[in-house]
């Protein structure tokens, strides 16, 4: 088996979908933490950079997890890559769009 143990991957897999699921999944539905109320801008834009995130641990556990050769788990690897990359650019502009609403300013009020 040139992958490793499965358990590792099975864990890696139910623990990051615990942690990094819920918050974009719940912002897209419309709910904003409240530590991010004043800068709403961008939210969806790093709801989708965290999806993003999160689609690296299936992406590259599941061939492990299905013990599938070098050469799919390469470019598994090499597809989530790109989805970091793809999620940088999310972050960065969801940055640049609250700058832009607060140079406008369109910011929220204060928190209470």
């Amino acid at each position: 088996m040139v992958n490793g143990d499965p358990l590792y991957h099975w864990t890696a897999l139910a623990v990051s979908t615990a942690l990094l699921l819920p918050i974009p999944v719940a912002v897209l539905a419309g709910w904003t933490p409240p530590w991010m109320r004043g800068r709403r801008a961008g939210m969806r834009l790093r709801a989708h950079g965290a999806l993003c995130c999160y689609a690296l641990a299936p992406l590259n556990g599941l061939p492990r997890i299905a013990d599938a050769s070098v050469g799919t788990v390469t470019a598994c690897t090499a597809a989530g890559l790109g989805l970091i990359a793809a999620a940088v650019v999310l972050f960065l502009l969801a940055e640049r769009k609250d700058a832009n609403a607060r140079s406008a300013g369109q910011a929220e009020a204060p928190r209470a």
